[in-house]
């Protein structure tokens, strides 16, 4: 049966979480929005998917879907499937609207929005959670899902298809692992910059108690307020947690050497961001000068504002990054994350992907696991971030246990929110904003 997408809806949905501080950071403090979009069909199924913004600017990206919607609206499924890169290059190549990046920024985020809404539809009509139907689609659909357009000086479609078909090898073995234990995780939610001291430990304390063993914390704020920040939660947590840093880009190259020097007192995990999102050589300097400094131990970690593969392709090559943090809606959908996920694999680099603001967490548990059931094929210094905000806004949100993920069971991205949400967080006219 032929299924048509016959709507376009797209929503601005706004949560007010700056004034309690949740997701404050060196360089944002903002509400979590999100640019909703839902794709009708003539088979009565929904299409979800979203991209996640920091309140002011979602009425840009929500422009900016309506600009794309019309390469969507009125395609069929099937036409979609059986040229998956040809219509992912009529979102992100567009011909006129391209040249507001290219393939980056509001209009790279804008496609990632009604790709993965495509995709949560592919998903909800083979009735199968995103996570499953991903790890069961045959290599040669996956690979033909990728646009190497710019990136098979690093990866090419025959090493993608080698890597893909060497991870269906064991593959029931490692979803049965995850339906007994779950997928390892870790906690931002104790640590935002915005936080006193006092609440930094009261979180901290009961992250720990609750099962979590390994946490985040930003820094970026003056040197010695990060490092007494970072004494307290090392204090809390032992010394056999994992610490991670967080820096949001707001250091300068050897500002973060220098600081870094310092906060290698509490021997953090990683350091995240640490400078320019854009910056391979400074990232890569940084990556030199903190293994030396830390014996290995502490390495760098970015992504989640990776602009599309091109970067993440340097970063690699560079070896400016110990971890890969992808993002699911950043960059321009399922579509570009499937050729990051396998060039980290071709790399060795793991896969710790970003999550938080609005459904974030929702996206990209199906990613990580993924990457494990197919791809990467290992748990070894992999890692999905989790943030205690907003969950209850969505249909099928996460749930977690003892510090992990449990694998998702509904059919789709995870990505539908409740109408009654949408209808009280609409900007400007919700009651939330009233």
């Amino acid at each position: 049966m032929s299924v048509r997408i016959t709507s376009v809806d797209v929503h601005d949905v706004r949560f007010p979480t700056a004034a309690a501080g949740d997701g404050s950071d060196a360089i944002n403090k903002g509400d979590y929005s999100a640019t909703y979009v839902e794709l009708g069909t003539d088979a009565g199924v929904v299409g979800a998917g979203f991209t996640f913004t920091n309140g002011r600017g979602n009425e840009i990206t929500c422009a900016a879907v309506r600009a794309l919607a019309h390469h969507v609206r009125g395609r069929t499924i099937e036409e979609i499937v059986a040229e998956p890169v040809t219509f992912w290059r009529s979102l992100s190549a567009d011909v006129q609207l391209r040249w507001l990046g290219p393939e980056k920024g509001v209009i790279h985020m804008a496609t990632g929005a009604l790709v993965n809404a495509v995709w949560d539809l592919r998903a909800k009509l083979a009735g199968r959670p995103m996570w499953r139907f991903l790890a069961e689609l045959p290599t040669e659909e996956l690979v033909a899902s990728i646009d190497f357009h710019h990136i098979t000086d690093a990866l090419t479609p025959d090493e993608a298809s080698a890597i893909l078909d060497k991870g269906r090898d064991g593959m029931a073995d490692r979803v049965a692992l995850l339906e007994r234990d779950g997928f390892p995780s870790y906690t931002t939610s104790v640590g935002w910059l915005g936080y006193p001291d006092e609440k930094v430990r009261a979180l901290t304390r009961e992250a720990y108690a609750a099962g979590w063993r390994a946490m985040k914390m930003k820094v970026g704020g003056p040197p010695a307020d990060d490092l007494r920040r970072a004494r307290i939660i090392r204090a809390e947590i032992g010394p056999d947690a994992l610490l991670m840093m967080d820096a949001n880009q707001v250091w300068d190259v050897d500002e973060a050497i220098t600081n870094m020097t310092a906060l290698a007192e509490v021997d953090p995990y990683w350091i995240e961001e640490p400078t320019h999102a854009d910056d391979i050589l400074g990232h890569a300097r940084i990556a030199r000068a903190v293994t030396e400094l830390t014996g290995g131990r502490c390495r760098v970690a970015t992504g989640e504002v990776a602009a599309n593969r091109v970067i993440f392709k340097q970063l690699l090559q560079a070896e400016a990054i110990g971890v890969m943090q992808i993002d699911a809606c950043r960059v321009g959908g399922v579509n570009e994350v499937l050729s990051e996920i396998v060039m980290a694999a071709k790399f060795g680099v793991p896969i710790c992907p970003h999550a938080g603001g609005v459904g974030l967490c929702e996206y990209v548990q199906h990613l990580a696991i993924f990457d494990f059931l197919r791809v990467g094929t290992s748990l070894d210094g992999r890692m999905v971030e989790y943030v205690d905000h907003l969950h209850e806004h969505f249909v099928d949100p996460v749930r977690t246990r003892d510090g992990r993920y449990l694998l998702p069971a509904a059919p789709g991205y995870s990505a539908t929110m409740r109408p009654e949400s949408i209808a009280e967080f609409r900007f400007p006219d919700g009651p939330a904003w009233r």
